[in-house]
């Protein structure tokens, strides 16, 4: 039996959208964000989660119609043609292994630098084992880890307004640039990316055309409001050059306050990250199991265990894949590439969403139409080797699906 059960909750899908997101880019993005931008971050903040956004409405409308494992990858399918859903699914799964690779790498970084690539890798290691020991289970973990890092980050605003006193008035905004700004925008949409992740969860939730259209907003806008405050007090502690110039921004809120928190902040950082990968990781595989019904991938992808209602054989085959890219990127490498991916990603879930009839459609058009002109903006703006590298591996994917079946067709004839 193949079959997935759906035992997701709206609470469980709105602290698996948040826990998929809190640590993404709270921890890790504002140093290149800041590089590209200086304090204009914040308006990069801003135009990243409004295309986060209208990216959210596309995928929150797509889901209830099409309530299955996949995400864009069977909206694409269903809405635009096979084609269309191939290069939208591996899309997700080429970014999304490179998101996990980058909060492999922050855990690894913050935990023991002298020994990073290890940690990261014990550290996949680790998050497989818990996910494979049943979703129920990796919900429960991610509601602690959420309020862990949650708690964290308070620690770093309480110090940074009190003992680091940090002024609004020390953010200029006056030496940014358009272009800076909107690179900074597509290293922050990293921030953003995990707010779907309960779309690709289709089969497993209860009553998801009510659930995933209530659960995907909210996970977004309680993110969205933690990130506002986190990024206004870092930059009202700490010059945006400094920040630009470490991996660890905030661990410097806490020296700046002269506390002794500064470990605090460090494992939140790596909690933070292991709450991503605990979601990231089963969300890969749901594509990649998607894909192999289709067979678009190997067949041997599509196997659900029935002891546990899991793609095992997927997700054990991502965690292999993201070890990889541990031992060949850097987290800031990741993060573009990633960038790169799940942008074309939204990109494709907005052009399905266009298609919709006025009956399926619970948002207006314009919204899908606002957030693939932003997907679009905010690929090019990202760095010339990030594009380049991310667009070869996608193109790649979709030259080799075009080559097999020419190949089946040729061997049918």
């Amino acid at each position: 039996m193949n079959d997935l059960q759906r035992t997701l909750t709206f609470r469980d899908a709105v602290v698996i959208g948040a826990g998929s997101m809190m640590g993404a880019g709270v921890f890790t993005a504002w140093a290149p964000a800041a590089t590209a931008a200086g304090d204009g971050l914040l308006i990069g903040l801003a135009i990243a989660a409004v295309v986060a956004f209208c990216n959210a409405t596309s995928s929150a409308q797509l889901a209830a119609i099409y309530p299955e494992s996949g995400g864009t990858y069977v909206y694409g399918r269903r809405q635009l043609g096979a084609g269309w859903g191939h290069a939208a699914g591996w899309g997700f799964v080429v970014g999304k292994t490179a998101s996990c690779a980058a909060m492999a790498l922050a855990v690894g970084a913050y935990v023991a630098p002298d020994s990073a690539r290890i940690v990261s890798l014990a550290t996949v290691a680790l998050v497989t084992a818990v996910n494979i020991g049943g979703l129920s289970r990796t919900v429960a973990v991610t509601r602690g880890l959420l309020a862990v890092s949650l708690g964290s980050l308070t620690v770093v605003v309480v110090l940074g307004w009190t003992k680091a006193n940090a002024s609004a008035g020390e953010i200029e905004l006056s030496e940014t640039s358009l272009t800076g700004v909107l690179q900074s925008a597509g290293f922050l949409f990293f921030a953003f990316a995990g707010y779907a992740r309960v779309a690709t969860l289709g089969e497993e939730v209860v009553e998801p055309e009510r659930t995933i259209p209530r659960a995907i907003p909210a996970a977004l806008g309680g993110v969205l409001l933690v990130y506002a405050i986190v990024a206004i007090t870092l930059l009202g502690v700490i010059p945006s050059r400094e920040v630009g110039g470490v991996d660890a921004p905030l661990r410097l809120v806490v020296e700046a306050a002269d506390s002794s928190l500064g470990p605090l902040v460090q494992v939140g950082a790596s909690i933070a990250a292991l709450g991503v990968l605990l979601n990231l990781i089963p969300g890969v595989s749901r594509t990649m199991l998607a894909m192999a019904r289709n067979r678009e991938l190997p067949d041997w992808l599509a196997h659900v265990d029935t002891k546990r209602a899991l793609p095992i054989r997927a997700e054990l085959s991502v965690a292999l894949s993201v070890m990889v890219l541990v031992l060949l990127l850097d987290v800031r490498d990741a993060i573009a590439v990633s960038g790169v991916a799940v942008l074309l990603y939204y990109a494709i879930t907005n052009v399905a969403a266009l298609t919709l009839t006025p009956v399926q459609r619970r948002f207006p058009k314009p919204l899908a139409l606002a957030g693939l002109v932003g997907c679009v903006v905010l690929i090019v703006a990202l760095p010339t080797g990030a594009l380049f590298g991310g667009g070869c591996v996608v193109l790649a994917g979709i030259v080799a699906r075009w080559l097999t079946l020419a190949f089946h067709a040729r061997s049918l004839t």
